[in-house]
């Protein structure tokens, strides 16, 4: 019998949820994502510092010779997210997602001109657009400012969703991609509940995902539905048939040494019937949302873990860059 990750890739995009990029070399998945934390720890392994050193390079002659430290951390923040999803796209055949600054989820033209960014230093590096994905946290202004960019032909990944009223914007506003946190809410309702564990089945987590992808799917939307942020193998085997499921290399490492039969539990052919069509305006969604205690907890939380893994990576780069200018005894121009 094969391995559960043999029959989940044969229903279901497996996507690698890393920055390591041997792991990635390792499992061999058709796309991949990445967020400011998974940036953050590969950046601590030293196999990857000459990454690190060529972004903190590409960015003092970005920005310049006489620039602030400041300025070229920031700089190098976009650098260095954009040198690892190049060297994800040598392995892999498909997509890389690129999280946009997680402290700008609440400016729509903020977001928009970061991703607009993002975009142009990976064309420049020879990468096309639809190799991209922008991840953009969900938010109102988030999922206003990917309808724009979805415009422009810049394919959005939809991250930190947690609630139905964040799944129905985005499918409305035609995003490519929506990436639900399983975890997360699952998380969260043990904590509420005091409850330790919950069958795969009546985890809170697939439950929410479940009804999201025969929401879409019953009603014809395009948008994409990746499961993410999974705590263990169970809920990805009650979600296999999903359109795509982003797995860490510890879960993926799991499924590939376990042999079972896997069953199909989501089928876009035959979704099941569900509610009838939901139209949202910011207000609605801002209201739906506020009543969703779980998920307008979890997404600001994220937004918050998000924002400090970019401010931890800021002061290791600040670190690296002083260190690299005391040595050379002259500021970075190579």
């Amino acid at each position: 019998m094969t391995s559960l990750l043999e029959q989940l890739s044969e229903m279901t995009v497996v996507v690698a949820d890393s920055g390591d990029i041997e792991a990635i070399k390792t499992f061999k998945p058709r796309d991949a994502t990445t967020n400011p934390s998974l940036i953050l720890a590969a950046a601590q392994i030293p196999a990857y510092q000459n990454l690190i050193d060529q972004s903190l390079y590409s960015s003092r002659k970005r920005v310049g010779t006489f620039a602030s430290i400041k300025e070229v951390v920031d700089e190098a923040l976009d650098e260095i997210c954009v040198t690892f999803g190049k060297e994800i796209l040598q392995i892999i055949p498909g997509r890389v997602s690129t999280e946009v600054d997680a402290r700008l989820s609440f400016d729509k033209e903020a977001t928009i001109k970061k991703a607009r960014k993002i975009i142009h230093l990976y064309e420049q590096l020879g990468i096309s657009k639809e190799r991209v994905l922008i991840k953009i946290a969900s938010t109102w202004e988030g999922i206003k400012a990917a309808e724009v960019l979805e415009k422009e032909g810049i394919h959005c990944n939809l991250t930190l969703l947690f609630g139905f009223s964040q799944a129905v914007a985005c499918a409305e506003a035609n995003v490519t991609l929506i990436s639900p946190f399983v975890g997360r809410i699952l998380d969260w309702y043990k904590n509420k509940t005091g409850k330790d564990s919950y069958s795969g089945a009546e985890d809170p987590g697939v439950i929410s995902v479940t009804n999201i992808f025969n929401y879409y799917k019953f009603h014809n939307y395009k948008t994409e539905v990746m499961g993410a942020s999974f705590r263990n193998i169970d809920e990805i085997i009650e979600l296999a048939g999903c359109d795509l499921l982003t797995i860490s290399p510890k879960l993926l490492d799991q499924l590939d040494n376990t042999n079972e039969n896997l069953l199909r539990k989501l089928n876009d052919k035959e979704p099941l019937p569900t509610q009838s069509k939901v139209k949202l305006n910011e207000l609605d969604f801002k209201m739906m949302l506020k009543e969703d205690q779980m998920a307008d907890e979890k997404l600001k939380e994220g937004i918050v873990n998000f924002s400090n893994a970019i401010e931890k990576l800021e002061i290791q780069l600040k670190d690296r860059l002083c260190s690299l200018e005391d040595k050379k005894d002259v500021p970075l121009s190579a």
